[in-house]
């Protein structure tokens, strides 16, 4: 009878530990994000709201991320390139947004200039979106060729 009261304490124990190591918490300056779209690569192309998130996302249809995650889970990406897939991960908050006015699918915004922005005016990673991929799920859907 002992023996199954421990059996059954270490089981709930293991469960416990499992499933705090799922959630990370979210730093301060960013946000954990749920985004549908389609993969090339280590790029990431957002499309529009599956039909089970009905308000959108935070990233605009068409915006393109770089995707960093574990290899494990960019290697699972990679293999269903083509496919309609949904990741989670976190950016930076205000990433999304940027400065400037939209026009169309374009946001035209102002540019830097001095010694810090760069050789030519263009930093290394410089508008580059970036998201740290934590999973991802397959959504209905294909992706356009």
């Amino acid at each position: 009878m002992k023996r199954l009261f421990f059996v059954t304490i270490a089981v709930a124990t293991a469960i416990a530990t499992v499933a705090a190591q799922e959630t990370k918490p979210v730093p301060k300056d960013s946000a954990r994000v749920m985004v549908p779209g389609c993969s090339k690569n280590q790029m990431f192309t957002a499309g529009r709201a599956s039909e089970d998130q009905p308000g959108g996302t935070v990233v605009p249809e068409g915006t393109h991320l770089r995707m960093n995650g574990p290899k494990k889970v960019m290697a699972e990406i990679k293999g269903n390139e083509g496919s309609r897939i949904e990741i989670t991960g976190l950016i930076k908050k205000g990433q999304v947004a940027g400065g400037g006015m939209a026009v169309g699918p374009v946001r035209i915004g102002p540019g830097t200039s001095g010694p810090s922005s760069g050789y030519g005016g263009m930093s290394p990673g410089g508008g580059q979106l970036m998201i740290d991929v934590e999973g991802w799920r397959h959504i209905a859907g294909e992706c356009p060729r």
